[in-house]
């Protein structure tokens, strides 16, 4: 089969816009004389960006026009293009109406393969396929020896197997200079990726198609009841949006009797309820439902058009319907606004798929579905405001999802230690968006305790084995033990069964299992399709796993896998809550109310998700799947994260000890023993570290000391120690040495010597002058000593800022003379005089008795002579005696 033969494209591009643009991609892409424009290096393959929207017929038209340019340059032999779709769905569809307008049957010339089906054979020449298959054929054939042409198709959606692919390849075109690239993207900054897939050598050409869209009528029909609340999408609104779309498909028929409807909500449970509403509301309609969960029939009877006879349809979509593949003789689109999106809550080792508002770019590509083929009318179902409020674009998908199995594909394509790194510049790895570092190192931490990588992020034999398993590195490693410990049956079977979205009821996996084994679960035949592929894995891998250690109880198996791939999500209930569990990890989460799982000594969690209000039961998270087990079977497959040990806190000013067994933060058992000096050292420090001083307070005496020390350390600095909080803590070991380890052997702190602690601080000879300095005690005229009150101890002086100056409290009369005030540390910092009424009432606060004698002084005298009678008020206090008795104590 040579190039010029291989498709008619004036045949299959007739009324596709973008066939106008074949031209232009044919001449970047080297045209008939593999001259292509689109070389932007010696050594680099051709390579292109294609910008279209989507109704422009570019998944169409582009496979064949690069199957043909490959074909000419192939030397007689048949070529080989393989195009990436996002979705099963999507390459079963492009593949079946790119094979019809060819004329040839599906899976000769054009065919397809997807997760557990495939129709293509040695003579495909255009296959479609979705990232993950083309991911691990990379990884497998890292040249990809026999493959012409890549297209990537729908790259703007930003899924992290798209992205993955998409650096992968524009490192493996710059090492082929015969590999053919093309990516595609309804919305996309085109420059910047034709930037990286060019890589050090330049941009690679930018092919540009207009859009083809007819006239679009916007509508905005908000719901009357929140969209969402803390169990998820709301029924109520959910039922406003099957109303919305049987009241306005109805009118539409009314004016034209060919227009189908397309119904857009976040995930399939959503799809089947709206589905089940419209039925009732619109019997005279068909209700087809499109999702991942549904088999390849029904998901092809959804997008092939209406046949002569047909009633009208309304198709209820997730988003797979957004852009990847089109839904003929849709006219009307009825849109929530809302998406399913993958999230990763770091705080709590959580992931899942959360449902956020859609992003504006996502909305229009949807609302574009309704005027591909002629006048259209999309109706958004929130209000205009609430549409402004949404994001610009979809959040790209490597920045909030775990990262695991992406880090171990980065990992065995040699890639993971240069992202660590953060390596930048011309060479660097292609991503469009570099991972998060947290993210990245999590992910990291997990493949080194699966033993998939090393420590600097190369791959293992076992981390190469588990990246060939289309699965969760970490169900991998549990599908191929489960194996060895249940057999390959039920190790597949529960593999399957958390591998995709399987929807648990009352979050019990176990319920969910025996619906899908009996056939009634609508989901069953995906299900065993699944169980089937993961059996075979278990089968060929069985021979390298261990023997199993001892049996698990029967009904155990499920969570005996699902424990082996998350053991730090083991769960055991908290005494005296039937739905509340605690995990390994050290997270609370709640079951739903109702689930059958409720009252369960142990789980083993799937799947828990960030959740508020009565739902999470107060804890912040709700289990979404999970299964019951033993205490014994939770030992087993959590068996790294059992630990006994000696365990000391420092509450309440003592330290306790007990001898604890422990399965991560789960207390197997607990009893109270003496502490030992180590275990008592570490727990009083590890409350200071936790409370600050405040663990061991300091009492009257010892907080005195502290602050005189502080005054002299702010104005005289070193060798005066620093007395904030922070540096007592830094030299804990120095200063409360000898008083730790009584406090570690179970002392008391109310009987700690922290004068005498502070003082091994003080530094020598100066501490001589301490008393000089900074004495505690002032006299006063009248002979009596009265306390300086300093001021508390600064955690972060500003130095441009004035000194904070000690203060004395004492009554006028016992200042009597007194002209010039006192001052410390050397004369630099003047005391403070908070003068009182025999009372002890204040009268007068200053830093300057002369000034205060010579004038405030009159008018206190003339308010207060009257109400104190029996107290000396005299006119001239310079010459008066200072005393602190009355006039008839004084003698006068």
């Amino acid at each position: 089969m040579t190039g010029a033969s291989l498709f008619d494209l004036d045949v299959i591009g007739a009324g596709l816009p973008f066939a106008a643009a074949l031209g232009e991609l044919s001449a970047a892409l080297g045209g008939p004389d593999g001259t292509a424009s689109g070389r932007t290096g010696d050594d680099a393959g051709p390579a292109a960006v294609v910008q279209a929207p989507p109704g422009t017929g570019k998944t169409t038209l582009v496979p064949p026009l690069v199957a043909t340019l490959a074909g000419a340059r192939a030397a007689g032999r048949s070529p080989r293009v393989v195009v990436t779709q996002p979705r099963r769905v999507a390459a079963r569809a492009a593949a079946t109406r790119l094979a019809a307008l060819d004329g040839s049957p599906l899976g000769r010339t054009v065919g397809f393969t997807v997760r557990g089906e495939r129709q293509a054979g040695r003579d495909t020449v255009v296959e479609f396929v979705t990232p993950g298959i083309l991911l691990r054929r990379l990884l497998a054939d890292p040249a990809l020896d026999g493959v012409d042409a890549v297209v990537l198709d729908e790259v703007h959606e930003r899924a992290l197997e798209s992205d993955l692919l998409f650096a992968m390849l524009a490192e493996l075109r710059q090492l082929r200079d015969d590999l053919m690239v093309v990516a595609m993207s309804a919305t996309l900054d085109a420059a910047r990726f034709a930037e990286l897939l060019g890589g050090a050598a330049g941009a690679v050409p930018v092919v540009d198609c207009p859009s083809a869209l007819h006239p679009l009528d916007v509508a905005w029909k908000p719901s009357p009841v929140a969209r969402r609340d803390e169990r998820g999408v709301t029924r109520g609104f959910l039922d406003h949006v099957a109303d919305t779309a049987a009241r306005e498909h109805r009118a539409a028929l009314a004016a034209a009797p060919d227009v189908d409807a397309l119904v857009f909500v976040p995930g399939a449970c959503e799809v089947r309820h709206v589905s089940e509403r419209l039925r009732g509301l619109a019997p005279e309609t068909e209700v087809l439902e499109l999702h991942g969960q549904i088999s390849p029939a029904e998901q092809q009877r959804a997008v092939s058009g209406r046949r002569p006879g047909d009633r009208p349809r309304i198709v209820v979509s997730t988003s797979l319907a957004e852009s990847s593949l089109t839904v003929p003789g849709v006219r009307l689109v009825i849109d929530s606004c809302l998406s399913r999106e993958p999230r990763r809550d770091a705080s709590r080792g959580m992931n899942g798929l959360v449902t956020v508002a859609c992003s504006r770019a996502s909305a229009e590509q949807r609302a574009g579905r309704a005027a591909r083929q002629g006048p259209g009318r999309a109706v958004r179902c929130c209000d205009e405001r609430a549409f402004a409020a949404a994001p610009a674009q979809p959040t790209p998908e490597i920045a909030a999802a775990d990262l695991t199995e992406a880090a171990l594909v980065l990992a065995c394509w040699g890639a993971l230690p240069g992202v660590l790194s953060g390596v930048d510049g011309p060479d660097r790895f292609a991503l469009p968006d570099a991972p998060p570092a947290p993210a990245l190192r999590d992910a990291l931490a997990t493949l080194t305790t699966l033993g998939a990588v090393t420590p600097d992020g190369q791959p293992t034999e076992e981390g190469r084995t588990l990246a060939g398993i289309p699965a969760d590195p970490r169900l991998g490693r549990a599908l191929l033990e489960g194996a060895a410990l249940l057999g390959a049956r039920p190790a597949a079977e529960a593999v399957a069964l958390v591998a995709r979205e399987f929807r648990a009821p009352g979050a019990d996996l176990g319920r969910l299992l025996s619906g899908l084994r009996s056939g009634q679960d609508p989901q069953a035949r995906a299900w065993k399709d699944e169980v089937r592929r993961f059996e075979r894995i278990a089968d060929s891998s069985r021979a390298t796993t261990p023997a199993p250690a001892r049996p698990v109880p029967r009904g155990e198996e499920v969570g005996a896998v699902v424990a082996l791939a998350f053991p730090a999500q083991v769960a055991r209930r908290v005494p005296g809550e039937r739905e509340v569990y605690l995990l390994a990890s050290g997270t609370r989460a709640a079951l739903p109310s109702g689930s059958p799982l409720s009252g369960h000594e142990w789980l083993a969690v799937a799947e828990a998700s960030r959740a508020g209000g009565r739902e999470a039961a107060g804890t912040g998270a709700v289990i979404r799947a999970a299964a019951g087990i033993s205490g014994e079977t939770a030992a087993l497959a959590a068996s790294h994260l059992l630990a006994d040990g000696v365990e000391a806190s420092f509450d309440g000013g003592r330290v306790a000890a007990r001898k604890v067994s422990r399965l991560g933060a789960i207390v197997l058992s607990s009893t109270p023993v003496k502490p030992g000096p180590r275990e008592g050292h570490a727990a009083v420090l590890r409350a200071l570290e936790r409370d600050g001083l405040d663990a061991i307070g300091f009492p009257g005496p010892a907080d005195a000391l502290r602050r005189r020390l502080a005054l002299l350390h702010r104005v005289l600095g070193d060798p005066w120690p620093d007395m904030s909080s922070a540096a007592l803590l830094a030299r804990a070991d120095e200063w409360l040495g000898p008083d730790l380890d009584a406090l570690a052997g179970g002392a008391s702190v109310k009987g700690l010597p922290l004068v005498d602690a502070l003082r091994r601080l003080l530094p020598w000879p100066e501490a001589v002058r301490l008393e000089e300095l900074v004495p505690a005690e002032l006299e006063v005229p009248s002979g009596r000593r009265v306390r300086l009150e300093y001021p508390e101890v600064e955690e972060a002086p500003d130095d441009g800022a004035p000194v904070p100056q000690p203060v004395v409290a004492v009554k006028l009369q016992e200042c009597f003379g007194w002209a010039e005030t006192p001052r410390l540390v050397d004369g630099r910092v003047p005391v403070v005089f908070h003068l009182l009424s025999p009372a002890g009432r204040p009268l007068a606060v200053t830093a300057d008795l002369a000034s205060f004698w010579s004038g405030p002084y009159a008018q206190v005298r003339a308010e207060m002579r009257g109400r104190y009678p029996k107290h000396p008020w005299p006119e001239d206090p310079w010459a008066a005696v200072a005393t602190a008795r009355t006039k008839n104590r004084m003698g006068g």
